[in-house]
């Protein structure tokens, strides 16, 4: 399992994504911190709130290979990621896929919702209906 955690400013915020691969598995989580986290505040909110996070749905990777890095690559990568700013492509697609994913569910949920309220109303006009032709 590897976990990373990117922190940059999105105007007007500082927001962290946290990034998570695990058995050919990618999966994603946003979180918004507001001012400019020191690194001592990012790492208790690590502390504290990691097992609190909610994660996307897992996205399956297809080209997970392990590989054993050597010491002076992996610090060039290392300073590689700090120079870079933002977050990777994957974790943009996913945060979209799953931003598309809660708008057709929310959707749903306010199309079933109309529903009911119209088929209330229908039931309520009938009643009336009814109540008017008996008279009283």
């Amino acid at each position: 399992m590897n976990i990373k955690l990117t922190v940059y400013f999105e105007d007007p915020f500082w927001v962290g994504v946290f990034e998570r691969t695990s058995n050919s598995l990618y999966e994603i989580s946003k979180v918004t911190f507001g001012s400019e986290p020191k690194d001592y505040e990012v790492y208790k909110f690590v502390l504290n709130n990691f097992y609190k996070l909610r994660f996307s749905k897992p996205v399956k990777l297809m080209d997970l290979r392990e590989k054993k890095i050597n010491a002076k690559r992996l610090q060039k990568k290392v300073k590689k990621e700090t120079e870079k700013k933002g977050i990777s492509t994957k974790a943009q697609e996913t945060i979209k896929l799953e931003q598309e994913s809660k708008k057709v569910e929310r959707k749903e949920i306010s199309k079933s919702k109309k529903e009911e309220e119209k088929k209330r109303r229908f039931e309520l006009k009938q009643q009336k209906k009814k109540k008017k032709k008996k008279g009283h």
